[in-house]
């Protein structure tokens, strides 16, 4: 028996140990600014809607309580401008990343089948492809791609690393190219909520998708607007024949956001301050960081949106991650989202205050 993680690309993060020391050996600590993983607390009225939840002795069910699809319908339709969502339209998942990691094996790709992505892109769309035996395939602009074998197009807007956003012109394009040759659409829009310099819009706006999710399915998290990386809360919304084959797979495989989770999740899409909040801490912190990186000698790249800078001293990664190390801040290195990104490095605006305030003070120096 052939061992599946032979199929898969060598764990990126495990790079970046012998740089993650060398910043830790700073006198005053490391700055981690790789990862992106939320740092602030969870807001107080989630952890009520948890913890009120917590005698939850039965199965939680795959699709979600009625409560939740009702949340995600209402957010759905106030936030993104969705119009006629029904619960058919909607499907709770375990977090982001595992719907990213197994979507293809869930769909029934295999060989022969392609699944295609930004050529800077989350490395796990790659890895979704290589374990259902599906071939990988990069783009930069989608509708130059054949379609013949094409069977999954991921997009991303905003785009992990980059921070780039697609325009509503270039996603009508793109929706209209992929239902003219019946490939399916889904479109990683975690990071919808933080746009910065541009406003991102979703595939499910009816000025994009004609009004009809035929074809089309969005991605969804509240790891990154309501600090619930730790809940692994998300749902995807979209074609209706799609998510009722996913629902059914599903449900045989087990996979069940737990319930004081979903309890979670309902208080949070229900409620704007704290999202609000949070932006406003992000926005703070990646004014700061921005500049002390312009003033060091770095070019910023896009990042009009999401939770990172991506940025260049015009050099190969690695020594710029080397660079930044030896001033005890951690970053990720461009080459973890693609050939194209080997002379960047994403820097992510997630740490404290006290830790960015640190690393704008060494970047001075």
């Amino acid at each position: 028996m052939s061992a599946v993680s032979s199929r898969l690309p060598v764990f990126p993060w495990d790079k970046l140990e012998p740089y993650k020391a060398t910043a830790a050996a700073h006198p005053d600590g490391i700055v981690d600014l790789s990862v992106g993983t939320p740092v602030d607390p969870v807001p107080e009225l989630v952890q009520r809607a948890l913890t009120g939840a917590a005698n939850s002795p039965g199965y939680p069910t795959v699709w979600g309580t009625p409560a939740l699809r009702d949340a995600i319908k209402g957010w759905l339709e106030k936030r993104l401008g969705a119009r006629s969502v029904e619960h058919t339209n909607i499907l709770p998942v375990v977090g982001s990343k595992e719907l990213v990691a197994w979507l293809p094996t869930q769909l029934g790709l295999g060989a022969g089948d392609q699944v295609a992505y930004p050529r800077l892109a989350y490395p796990t769309y790659e890895v979704g492809a290589r374990l259902c035996g599906a071939e990988a395939v990069v783009y930069d602009d989608p509708t130059e791609l054949d379609p013949t074998n094409l069977k999954l197009l991921w997009l991303n807007s905003p785009s992990n690393p980059t921070g780039r956003v697609l325009a509503k012109d270039e996603l009508v394009r793109i929706v209209a190219w992929a239902r003219e040759h019946g490939v399916l659409i889904f479109s990683d829009e975690c990071y919808l909520e933080l746009g910065w310099e541009a406003e991102p819009v979703s595939v499910l706006h009816p000025d994009v998708c004609g009004g009809s999710y035929e074809g089309i399915v969005a991605v969804h998290s509240l790891s990154k607007r309501s600090n619930l990386a730790g809940y692994r809360a998300a749902f995807i919304a979209g074609d209706a024949a799609v998510l009722g084959e996913l629902l059914q797979i599903r449900k045989h495989g087990g996979m069940m956001t737990a319930a004081p989770v979903q309890a979670a999740t309902v208080a949070a899409l229900g409620d704007d301050a704290h999202v609000q909040e949070q932006r406003a801490r992000y926005a703070a912190r990646r004014a700061a960081l921005r500049e002390a990186l312009v003033k060091h000698g770095f070019r910023i790249e896009h990042s009009e949106a999401s939770l990172y800078l991506w940025a260049t001293r015009d050099e190969g990664c690695w020594e710029t991650v080397a660079h930044l190390a030896e001033l005890g801040i951690l970053v990720a290195p461009g080459d973890f989202y693609g050939e194209a990104g080997t002379r960047f490095v994403r820097v992510a605006f997630t740490a404290t205050d006290e830790r960015v305030e640190a690393a704008v003070k060494r970047l001075g120096q």
